[in-house]
């Protein structure tokens, strides 16, 4: 039996762990070609050992945070662990089998020290086009083989020889190989930076050493978050909500229904009541983000790093006392080969759930309603020499008002932090401009002592005719305030050509959409709820507010109780005091019956 490792030395070997995963997610974004990868960095690398535990992880986006296990374990059907060579490598992305959705490609490499297969070196990175049915993103398709390649454990190296066969299928089906070919080196380039260093680490610490570490670094993970959960109240909290549609038939919500059950340091997540599986791609595989949706919404609630003074290790352990139930045969946990791509603003919203459902018992955790929803849109278009290009871009949204400070504005909330595409780079590749990229300031956000995020506006304007699929939710079902806070307000999509002048509004969600020279997309994202009753929050910071645009002075008075009066100072208003405490009496009597 292998001794402990002292803490010293486990301090070290942690640190070593998380330089590998971060080395690795910065080698995969610097050498890619997509600007999905390259500057949103949609992406995630780690470490693994036999029984597919999460060592090490990048920090990268969280939606990536616990796929990689289940991407293994699907492998696992195809290459079993006394299949693996030095030099394999193998390629993998099919939802059935463990992966998020099929443009996260999966590569893994086997770790081999001194002979022996001690553990595994994964990324995943969204690809801008696999050749689904309609160009970049898929919505409205009949099952998963329209999703467009689908690669169940096929080892892309043998032995350090590459299938030049597989490789020159996965180049033929895309419509931009540039890309995603360039993509696939760095992926590769990545998972072999993964293997020399962990071969180091052991070539330096030895590998029990290491490999005892890395159990104890579990351990202590999750004896942390064993921790917080036990200062839960046991219970059962519920929380509800709904999807616009799937896509397809509109005017149909889709009921979202989670059940916390907190019993000891033990939590589980029950999503009976949600909607049942859907006819289109607005399905969620289960294992590779139904589950990982969970595992982050408890770490992100209750082992965030700014709160805590203790380190806090990446790994495994922060899974192991997460439960999550899921029917199958549910939009949360389908059966194939009902299509599943369109899957991100399902468990953005599960995440969301799980907040509200909590917001009771741990108030100073929680935040009002956040957008929780992702606007996903694929631009492209056929260029004159008949390439194909692809461009896909992630919009921002906002967040809900927080125990003590506004909800942030314009931001990746929840399980996103991707980055923004820079206009310049859009501008110099693509037939594509950016006419507006703004604070959304047709609705306030959602009044509180806290109030909610501002949401996103932004416009692309197609310079030539092409084609467009946007994923996204949550027009209908406003984010939620919270504690007296007021709700904050649900997105839109505004279609209108500069030349004709016609404007149309299009649901969140659409497939291959005909898009005109002069068409101008403007998507405007949700706005947050507010924390707390509004009239207790601070009127210096309503007065701001009305001065930066963020709300109107009728909604000062009206929501906030604060009255302001035109003063010819070069601000415009300023605080009328004696107004506002007589104005905030009469509105707490209102509220009070």
């Amino acid at each position: 039996m292998t001794r402990e490792v002292d803490p010293i030395s486990l301090q070290i070997i942690g640190g070593a762990l998380h330089s590998i995963a971060e080395q690795m997610g910065n080698v995969l974004y610097r050498m890619s070609y997509s600007s999905i990868i390259r500057e949103s960095q949609d992406l995630g690398a780690g470490l693994f050992d036999m029984d597919y535990n999460t060592l090490c992880e990048s920090d990268s986006t969280p939606m990536h945070i616990g796929s990689l296990p289940g991407y293994l374990r699907g492998i696992e059907k195809s290459v079993p662990k006394d299949g693996w060579k030095p030099g394999d490598c193998v390629i993998h992305n099919h939802p059935y089998f463990g992966a998020s959705h099929s443009p996260d490609i999966g590569i893994v490499m086997p770790v081999f020290f001194e002979g022996e297969l001690v553990g595994f070196s994964a990324n995943t990175a969204h690809h801008v086009d696999i050749g689904a049915a309609t160009p970049g993103l898929v919505i409205d398709i009949p099952d998963v083989f329209a999703e467009g390649m689908l690669f169940n454990g096929l080892k892309l190296y043998e032995a350090g020889v590459r299938n030049e066969w597989l490789w020159k299928y996965i180049r033929d089906n895309t419509r931009v190989p540039s890309l995603v070919m360039g993509d696939l080196e760095a992926q590769i380039a990545s998972a072999e930076l993964g293997v020399q260093r962990f071969v180091e680490l052991m070539e330096t610490y030895g590998k029990d050493t290491v490999l005892q570490a890395t159990r104890q670094l579990m351990d202590y993970t999750e004896n942390m978050l064993r921790r917080e959960i036990a200062k839960i109240p046991d219970g059962d909290y519920v929380a509800e909500g709904f999807m616009d549609d799937d896509g397809r038939n509109r005017g149909v919500t889709l009921p979202l229904k989670v059940t916390v059950r907190v019993r000891g340091d033990d939590v589980e997540v029950d999503l009976t009541g949600s909607s049942a599986q859907v006819p289109t791609a607005f399905n969620v595989p289960f294992d590779g983000s139904t589950k990982v949706a969970c595992f982050f919404a408890f770490r992100a609630l209750l082992l965030d790093t700014y709160t805590h003074e203790e380190y806090i290790p990446q790994n495994e352990g922060s899974f192991r006392p997460v439960k999550v139930t899921a029917p199958l045969g549910t939009i949360f946990n389908p059966i194939s080969p009902v299509a599943a791509e369109a899957r991100f603003s399902q468990i953005q919203r599960i995440v969301d759930l799980i907040i509200k459902a909590l917001a009771p018992v741990v108030p100073e955790k929680a935040t009002a309603g956040n957008a929780a929803v992702l606007s996903f849109a694929s631009y492209s278009g056929v260029r004159p020499d008949g390439d194909y290009w692809v461009f896909l871009e992630v919009n921002e949204a906002s967040m809900g008002g927080r125990p003590f400070s506004d909800g942030p504005d314009t931001v990746e909330e929840l399980m996103r932090n991707t980055r923004n595409n820079p206009l310049e780079d859009l501008g110099m590749h693509l037939p594509l401009i950016c006419d507006r990229y703004e604070v959304r300031d047709d609705v306030p956000p959602g009044a509180g002592k806290f109030r909610g995020g501002a949401g996103v506006v932004k416009s692309q304007r197609y310079l030539t005719p092409g084609f467009m699929t946007h994923e996204a939710d949550r027009h209908e079902d406003a984010p939620w305030g919270v504690f007296g806070g007021k709700p904050g307000h649900g997105g839109k999509l505004e279609v209108r050509n500069v030349n004709t002048g016609k404007v149309r509004y299009e649901p969140a969600k659409f497939s291959g959409l005909r898009t005109e020279e002069g068409d101008v997309i403007t998507y405007y994202s949700p706005v947050g709820g507010g924390y707390g009753d509004p009239l207790e929050r601070d009127p210096a910071k309503v007065l701001d507010d009305v001065l930066d645009g963020f709300i109107t002075v009728d909604h000062a008075r009206d929501d906030y109780g604060v009255v302001l009066a035109p003063v010819d100072d070069g601000y415009g208003w300023a605080l009328d005091l004696a107004a506002t405490a007589r104005r905030r009496t009469e509105l707490a009597a209102v509220a009070g019956g």
